[in-house]
């Protein structure tokens, strides 16, 4: 069976999130990938693994982190979602992102299998999107003999598909308020469905955040018996920007980030934290040299990532909720002032705090395009709009995502647009971007 088929059944199924007219809300649970990946030879216990939980920043850590094992010389996986062009930017091996013919094989291989627990009675389901891609990627690690998956959670940590492993880290990144319908309505019920990636007798490695968070992570890191390892020692001094140097495995090490943005220190941090337990606890044979390698090495695109176009400086971030919004409002500071026009190509997903996000952002900018973007949870034009209209910023909508990119073309010449609010918008807009001939990164 081909790719093309392979994509095209995996979008069809329900998404997780999201339950059209006349199917039922979707029932969350580690049991059911079990029972999968049990069925497919148990391919998650064949590799060490590093688990990484939080609300942002899970990406960008996993990311460094990855490219750290990799300049170890480690054949290292790498598990991340969601992708922002195609599916198999999720699965990496090293550099390389898993090719169509493998990813088809085993698409169809868990598919099949998924077929047959249904109709044996063993599964009450057929797995989910996010169930198929991770057992998919778990058997192509598997049968490539990595050394070493460095593994994203999608949502939550507690009930999350990935949670089946038994990660010799835990890392948890930022936690804010995200997916609450889900997760549930404060800071503290967040923490702790993130705190479901720990293990008794582990270790957990994180930084200082909201109070709420770090009570409830405090709280279960102690009642677990978890070690819990700060990567406060491997942070800037408060207000650096640009290259700076840390201590680490008996070094000074030069820290020099491709990934912009103040917030991103927070999660190189987590990385550099990570590594070095892997090289004193689980014998890893990671190097200072091989640290600041893999992290000027790192590539984590979509995350205030630069391009120029035919006179318009074009910045896409995947902010996707408050916390992300911040963030990028931070990174902006000094950068709109120099730029004019100032654009804002904008859409997110319905269930999120479209308000608030306006509130943080569309302020900064002359001018607010909004689009639709291809997803079912997609909010809605006119509520967009509304959005902007509350803020006092001129806003116009685009037909599509192509049309809206035309537009800002036109509008922000000279000056600087921004693409932000939703992972689908920036993918959509990245690739019309990189396919443009006139096109400089």
């Amino acid at each position: 069976m081909s790719y093309t088929t392979a994509i095209a059944q995996l979008n069809s199924l329900v998404p997780e999130l999201y339950a059209p007219t006349g199917y039922p809300r979707r029932r969350f649970s580690v049991d059911e990938i079990r029972i999968l990946l049990d069925a497919l030879g148990s391919p998650h216990h064949q590799f060490p693994s590093v688990l990484i939980a939080g609300t942002n920043g899970k990406g960008s850590t996993a990311s460094t982190l990855a490219s750290i094992l990799v300049e170890s010389g480690r054949r290292t996986g790498l598990y991340t979602s969601p992708h922002l062009e195609r599916p198999n930017e999720r699965i990496r091996i090293g550099c390389d992102e898993i090719a169509d013919d493998n990813f088809a094989r085993l698409y169809f291989q868990v598919h099949d299998a998924g077929q047959q627990l249904l109709l044996s009675g063993r599964l009450p389901q057929l797995p989910s999107y996010f169930e198929i891609l991770t057992a998919l990627a778990f058997l192509y690690f598997a049968e490539n003999k990595i050394d070493v998956a460095v593994l994203e959670v999608g949502m939550g940590g507690r009930l999350d598909a990935t949670n089946v492993v038994d990660p010799l880290l835990s890392i948890i990144t930022d936690i804010s308020l995200d997916h609450t319908e889900w997760l549930g309505p404060t800071i503290s019920a967040i923490a702790r469905e993130k705190a479901g990636i720990l293990r008794r007798g582990g270790t957990m490695i994180t930084l200082p955040q909201h109070p709420e968070a770090n009570q409830i992570l405090g709280q279960v890191a102690s009642d677990l018996g978890v070690r819990g390892v700060s990567a406060v020692p491997y942070m800037p001094a408060a207000g650096t920007s640009g290259p700076y140097s840390v201590d680490a495995l008996g070094a000074a090490i030069q820290i020099d980030s491709p990934l912009a943005g103040a917030h991103q220190q927070r999660n190189v941090a987590l990385a550099v934290a990570a590594a070095v337990e892997l090289c004193e606890h689980h014998g890893f044979p990671i190097t200072p040299a091989a640290i600041e390698d893999g992290i000027r090495l790192t590539r984590w695109p979509g995350r205030l990532e630069r391009f120029a176009k035919n006179g318009v400086e074009w910045i896409l971030d995947v902010a996707h909720n408050p916390a992300g919004a911040w963030a990028l409002r931070a990174a902006m500071r000094g950068i709109l002032e120099v730029h004019k026009p100032r654009l804002l190509l904008f859409s997110c997903l319905g269930d999120k705090p479209l308000n608030e996000m306006a509130q943080i952002l569309f302020s900064l900018f002359d001018e607010v395009i909004v689009a639709p973007i291809h997803n079912a949870r997609a909010a809605a034009l006119d509520d967009l709009l509304a959005a902007a209209k509350a803020t006092g910023t001129p806003a116009m909508a685009a037909d599509s995502v192509r049309d809206a990119f035309g537009m800002a073309c036109a509008r922000a010449a000279g000056g600087i647009a921004v693409v932000s609010g939703s992972v689908y918008l920036v993918g959509e807009a990245r690739t019309l971007l990189l396919s443009a001939t006139s096109v400089s990164s």
